[in-house]
């Protein structure tokens, strides 16, 4: 299911409960209560039993969060990314209104991130160059053993 057809699925102000978010988002339940204690999301409310509730803004920031661990973003900057993105912790449907030093930052933020993903392009190439020798190899092998 695409982002677009979760979020019509969920309204935002339904609330889900900590699994059900650690389901559509991947993480485990443990990662999401320690990105709670370090600030990068916060849950919209708890139930009358103390359980943490979420909406679909909440997911997404989470969502957001996965998809920067990979390029190297530290928790620290991971949460100013997510304010100049974000802020008020909710997902504005709207383009927030930036400073010239926010953009500048949104702008670093931005060229790391490419840097990053070019890297990690050049890495998968490798990996795949290597998985292809591996490939024929066990294809010369496998050859080799039928003729036998």
């Amino acid at each position: 299911m695409s982002v677009a057809e979760e979020v019509r699925v969920h309204h935002v102000d339904e609330h889900m409960r900590i699994g059900e978010v650690s389901a559509r988002t991947g993480l485990s339940l443990r990662t999401i209560r320690y990105y709670e204690e370090v600030g990068l999301v916060t849950p919209s409310a708890r139930s009358q039993g103390g359980f943490r509730l979420y909406t679909e803004p909440d997911v997404t920031r989470l969502r957001l969060v996965r998809r920067m661990k990979p390029l190297g973003f530290q928790l620290d900057e991971m949460r100013e990314l997510l304010g100049l993105l974000y802020p008020g912790h909710g997902v504005d449907d709207g383009v927030p209104t930036l400073d010239e030093r926010e953009l500048s930052r949104l702008r670093e933020f931005t060229e790391r991130a490419e840097r990053r993903c070019a890297e990690l392009r050049a890495t998968l190439d490798v990996a795949e160059d290597f998985a292809a020798m591996l490939r024929a190899s066990l294809a010369r092998h496998t050859e080799r053993a039928r003729r036998t």
